[in-house]
């Protein structure tokens, strides 16, 4: 869905009277939220060493895309309340320092405007923003196949919820423009084939029980589309947002049973869906999965305005052979899973479907660690120099590094 605007064509830059060559393959994204990270070099409030330098090293990554992840459930956890879009946060990863406190997402808009402002433009750090997690007020009660332990925060909302979550939209869209920042791409709702963000997948503990989850996609992704619409001004919905599960379960949808049962109306919503798609490598990891591959097989099968769909990988990344299990001390492992990470690029790059790829954190999350810098900022992983010499070549108008750039 966009309201007045063309294609998402990227922007080229031209020196003196020769127009730079136009960038080859797909665009660099990434997911990192701590805004000690994302100011622009010289333009952040002081921080310590370690967040000065992987500032740099962020920042010459040169990011078309910077995803904004919106946990609702932490922003809004009381109806009678507005959303806490200035709710401090520590700066940690998950209680590992360096640390350095800030004002939650007005902080993170005034980073990323520093960056725009940076590159004289809006090219580099163009928002996309994701939203997740039911605040305890809006969701509703427990019901059909539910893992234990699953809460309020992955459970669909209530009808009469589905207007605070339009008015988070709007508070976003109102806090962002105080920044002087424009959120042009939006994802109703994060990995809503997963029961950790939409539970119940199904009504009964039953594989071919009917998905419940793409009708519950659909009416966020409709009530978003609306509150867009409303607002004026470029938008673009991205959809999808699946994790890459290949088989379903009682607990779990495939890409090919949601995209097949979502609303038709829906489909049409947006011209580019989005996938996660991490490098596994190593005999433990078990086969490749090729998930950009299945959901464009899945939108194929359905025809119409899906099957000229764009993709987006909106998370990618490597860390232990199997994805989000804890990072070996092994250096050997960390070029191996260097070159997987490659490899993936490449058959993306070779894709012309595949329009951007985002790198899954810049700092390793402990919870699901594939970053490009360790969690106490102290080293780089070998991935971090094969994001660089990509990001530098595809700007130069250059055909993709070989597997050399992981040394």
């Amino acid at each position: 869905m966009c309201v007045g605007c063309g294609s998402a064509a990227a922007l080229h830059v031209s020196i003196g009277n020769t127009p730079a060559p136009p960038p080859r393959g797909p665009a660099l994204g990434i997911t990192e939220d701590n805004v000690n990270l994302l100011w622009a070099p010289g333009a952040a409030p002081s921080a310590s060493p370690a967040f000065q330098i992987a500032r740099r090293e962020l920042t010459a990554l040169h990011p078309t895309y910077l995803r904004l992840l919106v946990d609702w459930a932490a922003l809004q956890p009381r109806g009678d309340a507005p959303p806490r879009l200035e709710a401090r946060m520590d700066g940690c990863a998950r209680g590992v320092s360096p640390c350095a406190p800030y004002a939650g997402i007005r902080a993170q808009l005034a980073a990323i405007a520093s960056q725009q402002r940076a590159a004289g433009d809006a090219r580099d750090f163009r928002v996309v923003v994701d939203v997740f997690g039911a605040p305890a007020w809006a969701a509703i009660g427990p019901s059909g196949c539910e893992l234990p332990g699953t809460s309020t925060f992955a459970r669909p909302l209530r009808t009469a919820a589905l207007a605070g979550y339009r008015t988070l939209i709007g508070s976003l869209l109102a806090m962002a423009a105080s920044q002087g920042v424009a959120l042009e791409w939006w994802s109703p709702w994060n990995e809503p084939n997963d029961p950790r963000f939409i539970s119940p997948q199904r009504a009964s503990c039953d594989a071919s029980a009917s998905a419940l989850s793409p009708a519950v996609y659909g009416e966020l992704a409709r009530t978003m589309a609306v509150e867009l619409r409303g607002a004026g001004g470029i938008h673009h919905l991205l959809l999808g947002e699946l994790n890459d599960l290949e088989v379903g379960s009682p607990h779990t949808t495939s890409v090919k049973e949601f995209v097949g049962a979502l609303p038709a109306d829906v489909l049409c919503l947006g011209d580019v869906w989005s996938i996660h798609a991490y490098a596994r490598y190593g005999p433990a990891a078990g086969p490749s999965v090729d998930a950009v591959g299945a959901l464009e097989d899945a939108l194929d099968a359905r025809g119409g305005c899906a099957r000229s769909a764009a993709i987006w990988v909106t998370e990618a990344g490597v860390g232990a052979p199997h994805p989000g299990q804890p990072r070996g001390q092994d250096p050997g492992g960390e070029q191996e899973g260097c070159r997987e990470l490659d490899r993936q690029l490449l058959s993306w790059y070779g894709d012309p479907r595949v329009q951007a790829v985002f790198q899954y954190t810049f700092r390793d999350d402990p919870a699901f660690p594939v970053g490009l810098a360790s969690a106490d900022l102290s080293r780089v992983f070998p991935a971090y120099g094969l994001w660089l010499s990509w990001s530098r070549l595809r700007a130069e108008g250059q055909p993709p590094p070989t597997g050399a750039a992981c040394a």
